[in-house]
């Protein structure tokens, strides 16, 4: 759309663009940039910030720049960079030549530190970290000023200058600005503008030992790639005052700051010291397990992009924290598996069952529909014989009164193929179930007279001549509570991790799926969405993950709403 058109459903962010259009502020230009630190893989709350900036722009006729906030050399790897790249590009957005890194502005960043200093307004402290905490003072109490404070500009540029050389060790010497110990906000009582870390950078390398602190090099960036919105999460509110004093200070481009609730959800952790302690204490497998909220878990569950963005739409873009119910995002890739995954038929805790009046050595190819809602989809056909699987809760000797499948002297219809009846049960010496002896009924195949047989219950099957063995991974959510931070005394959020997140269980499939390739979604009928997993699997020896059950607890919340 042109830059001068109003979008639709307008949030709070839209109107502060639309007002900014309408007075010309930036010249009706909308340039947004999504700013990761490259310090561990994306979540599902990055993905809606993806979505809000490439959004954005995309809806104004704007850009997007993707910029790197390495400013910590020390919590950085490529590894981080390029699964960002890869995330935001599965999430179906591009920043085209635009790829930016703060690192890039490390030259300008120092220059501009160094017209501060001429100014009067920052200065060398050799305060430690905890002497700085100690002076800045309360909430209630104000802070007190640096001994150092009151040093002359050329003091402060020699000292600033052999920083740079990297004359002292770590942690003695800060750069910090003037501005007020005695503001309200601690943001602006002396911050860090630049500490010394002889570390090496994965861009940089060793040319620099001293590196910009985030809130110093962000706005600054943001100004140097003529961002006109930069677009940040709740808990830089009370940042906001410092971007804007460095930027008025240095009297460069001033875009303008807005911040929007980050995302909770519901049985999920989000921050990411906790996503990476998963990680290092091997509670998970990797980064994207699919257990994980991240972008790579997400996708290895089986989670598609357009579910991710309908969910990130459905949230919206709001001035208040709150917390979304995993429910919604389960909902959200139901939707759009429901419209386009595959069906087919896949039995993961298996019983045999003998027709013993079927002709032994006979296979029949039935007709299967492979989408009830794509008609374009079409059919295929799935061997059926003599000996079959189905799954074992799918029967019972004593059952319940309204039990409506396989028990003895019952009657229930297979999927695609006949009406069966259990004659016998076969149990191994312990008393276990081993198999079912059944009969078959010939005329009630589609096509036969009594194809329109009525039975009340009709049950998933695969063919044991025909089936092919594939190891299923039934994921539930990582952690047993709500808030996974609520812990009792004593306890800590890891005392929350659910045992049961994960069952592993050998399973029976259609040999249609023997060779599926990775990250192809499929409905198992009866049994939920699952995907080919993408690091495990095999030809001949497919893995899957099981993305959502078919149960939609959020469509039934939504209904008596």
């Amino acid at each position: 759309m042109s830059s001068n058109e109003t979008p639709t459903q307008t949030n709070f962010v839209k109107q502060i663009i639309n007002e900014h259009n309408s007075s010309g502020r930036f010249d009706q230009r909308v340039h947004t940039r999504f700013p990761p630190e490259p310090n561990g893989y994306l979540h599902i709350g990055h993905a809606k910030s993806i979505c809000l900036n490439f959004g954005i722009a995309q809806e104004y006729g704007g850009l997007c720049n993707l910029r790197f906030d390495d400013t910590n050399p020390t919590k950085e790897d490529v590894e981080y960079v390029d699964s960002i790249k890869e995330d935001i590009r599965w999430l179906g957005f591009d920043w085209d030549e635009r790829e930016y890194y703060a690192s890039d502005y490390f030259e300008t960043l120092y220059e501009y530190a160094v017209k501060l200093i001429r100014d009067g307004k920052a200065y060398v402290c050799e305060l430690t970290g905890e002497q700085i905490r100690e002076y800045r003072g309360t909430l209630t109490e104000a802070g007190r000023e640096s001994p150092y404070r009151k040093r002359g500009v050329d003091e402060n540029l020699a000292l600033f200058d052999r920083m740079r050389r990297g004359e002292f060790p770590d942690g003695s010497h800060t750069l910090r600005a003037k501005i007020d110990m005695a503001s309200p906000n601690l943001n602006m009582r002396d911050p860090v503008m630049y500490r010394i870390l002889h570390a090496h950078h994965h861009r940089t390398g060793d040319a620099w030992c001293m590196y910009p602190m985030y809130d110093w090099a962000h706005g600054q960036s943001d100004s140097i790639e003529g961002i006109t919105h930069s677009i940040c999460t709740l808990e830089f509110e009370d940042h906001r005052p410092l971007y804007d004093w460095y930027i008025d200070q240095l009297g460069i481009h001033h875009p303008q700051q807005i911040e929007f609730a980050r995302l909770n959800i519901t049985y999920t952790v989000m921050s990411k010291r906790k996503l990476l302690q998963l990680v290092r204490d091997g509670i998970v497998d990797g980064w994207d397990d699919p257990r994980m909220p991240t972008i790579s878990g997400l996708r290895r569950r089986g989670f598609t992009p357009a579910s991710i963005r309908d969910f990130a739409d459905r949230v919206g873009v709001a001035k208040k924290n709150s917390t979304v119910e995993v429910a919604l995002l389960e909902h959200c890739v139901r939707e759009d598996l429901n419209a386009h995954a595959l069906r087919v038929m896949g039995v993961l805790d298996p019983l045999k069952v003998v027709l013993t009046n079927y002709p032994e050595g006979q296979v029949e190819e039935m007709e299967a529909v492979n989408n009830p809602e794509d008609e374009a989809a079409g059919t295929r056909t799935v061997p059926f014989s003599r000996e079959l699987y189905i799954e074992r809760d799918d029967f019972m000797e004593d059952p319940p009164r309204k039990f409506f499948r396989l028990a003895p002297g019952r009657e229930v219809r297979l999927r695609y193929g006949y009406i069966i009846k259990c004659e016998d049960v076969v149990k191994d010496d312990a008393g276990n179930i081993t198999e079912l002896h059944c009969t078959y009924d010939p005329l009630t195949r589609s096509g036969m007279p009594d194809a329109n047989r009525r039975v009340k219950g009709t049950l998933h099957w695969v063919s044991a001549q025909h089936a092919v063995d594939a190891e299923v991974r039934l994921y539930e959510q990582l952690f047993a509570l709500e808030n996974p931070d609520d812990v009792e005394e004593g306890k800590t959020w890891l005392d929350n991790i659910n045992p049961d997140s994960l069952a592993v269980v050998q399973a029976k499939v259609e040999p249609s799926l023997a060779d599926a390739a990775p990250g192809t979604h499929f409905q198992f009928e009866r049994k939920g969405y699952f995907t080919v997993d993408s690091k495990y699997s095999a030809p001949g020896a497919p893995v899957f993950n099981r993305t959502v059950t078919l149960r939609d607890t959020w469509a039934r919340i939504s209904k008596q709403k």
